[in-house]
């Protein structure tokens, strides 16, 4: 009969020691110590030491491909035979609460959760790889991911991020300036083709010439915006150069713009050849006549900083605003720097041109 025993000591910072005895005769492992002290968080695995480690902390992908976030486990000194363990991917919030879990496995039982169902999978190409391939990438698939390796009593993780390839775009509710709360603002990025910016992906934005006064929510509930030119209404002319915060806001009570993040289409922009301007009515009905939609702010963002969709051409989109893509700037097509140039929101009854989305597979067909 095994007899076992936990002592705890917690004096002046002591971690915790476990110790246990066994019979001779058992093959079963037990942790001699735990030390924690070196930061490491190293398990002591009868005197063999137990790894958690990424290869790469960050992966970069896009919408519609595919992703490799690296982790893997070993022993040191190596083990002789194989251990069983468990393997945990969970996807981690951007504001806190609980993780979202993503994949688990146990030897050759493994299983994949919600969203994530189908589109994931563990590499297995060598002893101790757990890296998660993640196929069929979505917006919302962004963020960071842990990778938990659990054997016997202990645990051990890593983090790794996921990036996607893609642009930010500040979007206004057609009120006007300052009109969404953050739940408001998730609602109309998505609307939008598109999901909340991050803080990372508003700060890439800004070193590549993002420059824009009014402030927006990020998906941390964070209220941000980026200047690249300071300037009296932003700040004053005193302040440098940079992504501003108003730090955390009411999530209900409190109102701003928004900060829009999306990838690569599964599809194509154009602008619809029509021999009439169209009311907005008449625009939506152009483009299904056409096989295709009415094309969302975020497709155009898209289109316009992904595929180099250059058009100095007012056009309809899904919302009601009016805009047009402009790469390279020149006379007689608004201001003077490249980006989604907006008309607002006029009156649906006025006549302008149209933007139209098409899928890939409609396309085919």
């Amino acid at each position: 009969m095994m007899v076992c025993y936990l002592q705890a000591l917690l004096l002046l910072g002591v971690q915790v020691l476990l110790s246990c005895w066994t019979p001779a005769a058992s093959n079963a492992f037990f942790y001699h110590e735990i030390l924690t002290g070196n930061g490491n968080k190293d398990v002591r695995l009868n005197g063999v030491q137990f790894h958690v480690d990424s290869t790469q902390p960050w992966s970069i992908g896009f919408r519609g491909g595919n992703a490799t976030l690296t982790c893997r486990y070993w022993y040191q000194p190596e083990l002789s035979s194989p251990r069983r363990v468990r393997i945990k991917w969970s996807w981690l919030p951007a504001v806190g609460g609980r993780g979202t879990d993503v994949l688990v496995a146990l030897g050759s039982d493994i299983r994949s959760f919600g969203d994530f169902r189908g589109r994931v999978r563990l590499r297995q190409d060598f002893p101790g790889d757990s890296a998660l391939v993640l196929s069929e990438l979505q917006l919302k698939d962004t963020g960071r991911y842990r990778c938990e390796v659990v054997d016997g009593l202990e645990d051990n993780s890593t983090l790794v991020d996921l990036q996607l390839r893609g642009v930010v775009f500040p979007y206004q509710h057609p009120r006007g300036r300052y009109h969404m709360s953050f739940l408001g603002a998730q609602e109309a990025c998505e609307e939008q083709d598109a999901t909340l910016a991050t803080f990372t992906q508003l700060l890439r934005s800004w070193k590549e010439g993002l420059n824009w006064c009014n402030a927006g929510w990020l998906a941390d509930g964070s209220v941000q915006y980026p200047i690249t030119r300071p300037r009296l209404p932003c700040g004053g002319h005193g302040l440098a150069p940079g992504v501003r915060s108003y730090g955390r806001r009411h999530a209900h009570l409190h109102r701003y713009d928004v900060f829009c993040f999306t990838s690569s289409l599964q599809g194509r922009v154009y602008y619809l050849q029509h021999s009439y301007k169209l009311n907005l009515t008449e625009a939506q009905q152009a483009c299904q006549e056409d096989g295709a939609e009415i094309a969302k702010v975020g497709q155009l963002y898209a289109a316009w900083k992904l595929s180099g969709l250059d058009r100095c051409a007012a056009g309809w989109l899904a919302d009601g605003s009016v805009r047009y893509p402009i790469i390279m700037p020149r006379r007689n097509c608004g201001p003077s720097d490249p980006g989604v140039h907006s008309l607002g929101f006029p009156p649906p009854q006025h006549k302008h041109g149209v933007y139209c989305y098409k899928t890939s597979k409609t396309e085919e067909e």
